[in-house]
Formats: structure tokens, C-alpha cells, sequence
């Protein structure tokens, strides 16, 4: 039987939120809405269109030409297969300063508020659990060590033949964690009532069994 509840998932960049909330989505029947790649689909719109985000009218104009859909695993902008592109280090960084920007944000939460409002999601992102769905039935905090993380996106990194410097990539998440958590609207931060679970010693397996041990209702 599908979920009648929304599941909120925040939490620090490179700890796997997406990846976990795809797998408790699929066991619980429910849709996993993908909100952190839809801010890396405005971010890498707003990169390679150049578009200067200090212009509010050009800004609002590229916000208006912006179009998101998700088929399966695979993310379109513009009818464009972004899937891998928006997952680029470059990008990554680009995300967490376009996420701060007001336009932005008043446009992905009200999207992401109208979509959820049916129940049966699964959302994950940073400012979920405070501004997306305060009123969501489970919320859940991931964390993990910033060394945990960047180890994880080097291996991810590699495998999928993109060049990667551990290095570079533990100081982007730990610039990305001070820029989400200090950022004036939407900051990144655990919610009051919700549930924290530091993934640093955890394998994806023992995080979903987790997460499936704090939904209320029959799994």
C-alpha cells in the first residue's frame, strides 16, 4: 500500500541523501522527489547560460526558461539529459551559492510544496525538514564526517571515470558545509524533531534499515 506521509530528509552535501531516499522510496512505494537536483539543474543552467545572477530581471528570466523533469533515474532540463553533468564538482560548489539566492528558492520550495502536497513523497535536500515540509510525518537529519564524504565521492568519482583529487574534494565539502549552514535564507540545519543519523560508519544497507525503523506505519 503507498505511503500516506511525506518523508523529510536533510543533511550535509556527499552523504548520500539522494541515493538512500531512491531506495526507501522504491521499498515503501512512495516517490522520491529529487530537490537537490533540481537546484543543481538551475545552477548548471545558470553556469553555462552565463546568465549574471546579480540581474534580477535576467535572472527571473532564466528562472522562467527553466524547466525540470524527472524519467526514472535520469534528470531533463529542457529536455536535456543532465543526469551526469549536474554532478560535476563545479557544479556542486555553483549549487550551494545559486540555492542562496531568494528568486531561486521561493521558486523550488513552492514547486516542491505543490508536488508533496498529495503525500507519498520522499524529498531530500537542506532546508527540508524547516521550510519545504515542517509539517512532514518523518523527518530524518544524515550527517557524516567530511573525510567520510569526500572519500566516498572520490571512489564515486572514479568509478565513473571522472578525474578527482581527494584533496580538492575534502576542501569543497567542507567550504559547501560552512556556505549551506551559514546562508541567510533556508541555512542548513537539523531540524528540533528531527531524527539524526551519522552515516560515517554506515553502509548504505544499515542507513535504509535505519530510516525504515522511524516510519510509523506498516512497511
Amino acid at each position: 500500500m503507498d505511503q500516506k506521509i511525506n518523508i523529510a530528509i536533510d543533511g550535509t552535501s556527499g552523504v548520500g541523501k539522494s541515493t538512500i531516499a531512491d531506495i526507501v522510496a522504491e521499498k515503501l512505494h512512495m516517490i522520491h522527489l529529487d530537490t537537490g537536483a533540481m537546484y543543481r539543474c538551475v545552477a548548471y543552467y545558470l553556469v553555462s547560460h552565463q546568465v549574471d545572477v546579480h540581474d534580477p530581471d535576467a535572472l527571473n528570466q532564466a528562472l522562467a526558461d527553466i524547466h525540470i523533469r524527472f524519467d526514472h533515474k535520469k534528470v531533463y532540463l529542457n529536455d536535456m539529459d543532465v543526469s551526469k553533468a549536474i554532478r560535476t564538482n563545479e557544479i556542486s560548489m555553483a549549487t550551494s551559492k545559486v540555492a542562496a539566492l531568494e528568486p531561486v528558492r521561493k521558486k523550488m520550495v513552492a514547486l516542491q510544496q505543490e508536488i508533496a502536497k498529495e503525500k507519498g513523497y520522499i524529498l531530500d535536500g537542506r532546508d527540508i525538514c524547516t521550510v519545504v515540509l515542517p509539517d512532514a510525518e518523518v523527518k530524518i537529519f544524515m550527517s557524516a564526517s567530511p573525510s567520510a564524504r569526500a572519500d566516498r565521492r572520490y571512489k564515486e568519482y572514479r568509478s565513473q571515470g571522472i578525474d578527482a583529487n581527494y584533496d580538492e574534494i575534502l576542501h569543497d565539502i567542507e567550504q559547501r558545509d560552512y556556505q549551506d549552514s551559514h546562508r541567510t535564507i533556508g541555512p542548513l540545519k537539523k531540524a528540533d524533531d528531527a531524527t539524526e543519523i551519522d552515516t560515517s560508519q554506515m553502509n548504505i544497507q544499515q542507513v535504509v534499515e535505519a530510516i525504515l525503523q522511524l516510519i510509523p506505519i506498516d512497511k
